[in-house]
């Protein structure tokens, strides 16, 4: 049976497809004859099965790289009630969960698992991968890899680098909301040929795209009246902040509906009971922010509403897509107020580190041995910069050749036993049972685990530090003891040390520059979408490189609808009161406050290692400006704090 006659059984027999949508039947070709691809299909176009369905066909394990717990939940509930053994590694399970997966990998029982892109960082998991047969990798969100999308995550750029390194092939990339520049840098990162690139289009006729302006005061009576003189249907309204979904939530409940908040800062049982319900009701509703609807594989969901407006259009895509996937009429509307802007604005603004914290970061890197280890969390609160930003960092120097990365490890290990030592040791042979014996003498007593510095025991035995971890991996998997690990740290090797590493450092600080302006036109363009009077999908369309030959005729402005004037916002500039507030701040002299930016950032209620290290964002004063936009309070912050760096 060829792999054509055989792939379309597959899709019937355990998927009870009786064919392949647009785009999927050339995905899986591309997979099955060992090539590389990218499928850049809409919310709800079927990417899943591109790779479910040839990882059943291939030999080893489908490797999923995944961001949410949510989405890996899902797919893993399709595919074990259509008998596939699937399974997924994340922070929520328990150690024996862990090892069961453990188990079922090495035996060869897994056809896929789900991972997020941050277990990478896990030397264990690294070493375990090398000892697995993989038959593909699936990179999902895979615009993550992207300087040029709306979400750049350093543990996305890397995935290349371990798919060269370890010879995972073939890769599938899959994405909803790559624009061509960003379709681009994927395919060159995974060494995709232009005709494995399938792109099935954007546009959704049977969504009809509404852009609402009003005032702060005006929205909750204004989604009130959408809910209650629309017909009923599976409603999400995305909201910005998580205060905002509990506050929006209990309003609507309030009035009769029946609402539920969602947001990352609930508890795990808490989202999942929320989603379920979600999943399982004719006409539920979730207020919530974007940590909802990731995975999402709900097909009647007839409204989606943006409280507050999307931070990018591809954020708007790819949430405007959740809608009306059986094809059924369905309404997406934004309740545009322009006040929304600065808090969009402000998450940008804190990323962006200070010129002075690049410049002293990158001199201490430069004066490192040429192998060295560092832990990113140190290097945050010493600098003032995000963790995320740090290894942005870190990975902009990895991409110049000036650093190469030899490997994430955990300096020390701890562990329970689970039986004695004499039971544990009798199961080796005479040289083996020494060497274990040699390496858990090296262990030290506390409460309840004993703790091992790895370094130093490998110093001390002279043995290969992969070897202890090889040693301890198998003593967790055969139920001996339960393992933990601390202390994670990233080791590197200088490749080629820059000449003059202060024009490095401003350099890689006029990247981080480039990018907050890159994030800042972003949002400019969605406001630019709300203020605009022509038609909003054709618009959109060609955002993304899908461009329309016509008006689309189903968007409110195609149909005519008079649009409202968007509200003028405030002059923007601090009231004496705000003014006092700065004074009193600029007074105390708070290490953690001696910059404009830092200013800025406190009263715009944006965090910072310094800030929290500090507690001050437990001060009645963070935050009291969130309504400014950043530019505004920095200006009046560089005014107040004459003396010091602008940066």
């Amino acid at each position: 049976m060829d792999l054509k006659t055989r792939s379309e059984e597959v899709l019937r027999e355990t998927f009870g497809f009786a064919s392949f949508r647009s785009g999927q039947r050339e995905i899986v070709e591309h997979i099955l004859a060992g090539r590389s691809a990218l499928a850049v299909f809409p919310t709800g176009g079927g990417k899943s099965l591109c790779y479910q369905l040839p990882a059943l066909m291939l030999q080893g394990t489908a490797l999923v790289v995944s961001p949410l717990i949510a989405l890996m939940k899902d797919q893993i509930d399709f595919l074990i009630d259509r008998g596939v053994a699937a399974a997924r590694l994340d922070s929520s399970q328990t150690a024996e969960e862990t090892r069961q997966v453990w188990s079922a990998l090495a035996s060869g029982e897994l056809k896929l698992l789900y991972v997020a892109p941050e277990r990478f960082a896990s030397e264990r998991f690294l070493h375990r991968l090398r000892e697995t047969a993989i038959g593909m990798m699936v990179i999902d969100e895979a615009h993550c890899i992207s300087e040029w999308g709306h979400n750049f995550r350093p543990d996305y750029m890397k995935l290349a680098n371990v798919a060269r390194e370890l010879k995972l092939a073939p890769v599938l990339a899959l994405t909803a909301t790559a624009t061509p520049p960003v379709a681009k840098d994927i395919c060159r990162a995974f060494g995709i040929a232009d005709d494995a690139y399938v792109n099935t289009g954007f546009y959704r006729p049977n969504l009809t795209i509404r852009v609402t302006s009003c005032t702060l005061d005006a929205r909750d009576a204004l989604l009130l009246e959408r809910l209650n003189t629309r017909s009923r249907g599976a409603t999400i309204v995305y909201v910005t902040l998580q205060k905002t979904a509990e506050r929006v939530a209990e309003f609507l409940t309030s009035n009769g509906l029946p609402a539920r908040a969602y947001h990352a800062g609930m508890e795990s049982t808490e989202r999942h009971e929320v989603q379920d319900a979600f999943m399982s009701g004719s006409d539920p509703i979730v207020v919530a922010t974007i940590a909802f609807g990731m995975g999402i594989d709900k097909e009647d969901i007839r409204y989606v509403y943006h409280y507050n407006p999307p931070k990018t259009l591809e954020n708007y895509m790819q949430e405007t897509g959740r809608a009306g996937r059986d094809g059924e009429p369905s309404t997406c509307e934004v309740l545009y107020c322009p006040e929304d802007v600065a808090t969009l604005e402000n998450f940008t603004y804190g990323d962006t580190p200070s010129l002075e914290s690049v410049v002293g970061l990158v001199g201490e890197l430069i004066a490192q041995p040429d192998h060295f280890d560092l832990s990113v969390h140190t290097l945050s609160s010493r600098y003032d910069i995000r963790p995320l930003v740090v290894s942005t960092l870190l990975t902009y120097l990895e991409l110049d050749g000036v650093i190469a990365a030899t490997g994430p490890f955990y300096n020390e290990y701890k562990f329970q036993p689970l039986r004695n030592s004499k039971e544990i040791l009798a199961k080796f042979d005479s040289d083996r049972s020494a060497f274990l014996k040699r390496l858990l003498a090296r262990s030290k007593k506390g409460v309840t685990w004993f703790s091992i510095d790895l370094r130093g025991a490998a110093a001390v035995l002279g043995e290969p530090r992969a070897r202890l971890v090889s040693a301890l991996n198998y003593l967790e998997e055969q139920g001996d003891l339960k393992l933990q690990v601390a202390g994670l740290r990233q080791g590197y090797r200088f490749r080629k040390r820059p000449e003059d590493p202060e024009a490095h450092a401003r350099a890689l600080y006029n990247r981080f520059e480039e990018a907050e302006r890159r994030d800042i036109a972003r949002i400019a363009a969605v406001s630019n979408l709300a203020r605009s009077s022509e038609c909003l999908v054709r618009q959109l369309l060609e955002y993304f490189g899908d461009p329309l030959e016509s008006d689309c005729g189903h968007c409110d402005r195609c149909l005519g609808e008079a649009l409202p004037t968007i509200p003028a916002t405030g002059a923007g500039a601090l009231n004496d009161s705000e003014c006092e507030v700065l004074r009193a701040l600029v007074s105390e002299a708070h290490t953690a406050l001696a910059t404009p930016r830092q200013m800025a950032r406190f009263l715009c209620g944006i965090t910072s290692p310094a800030t929290t290290r500090a507690r001050l964002t437990k001060d009645p004063r963070f935050g009291t400006l969130s309504h400014l936009r950043f530019a505004t309070v920095t200006k009046a912050a560089e005014a107040a704090l004459p003396d010091v760096t602008r940066r």
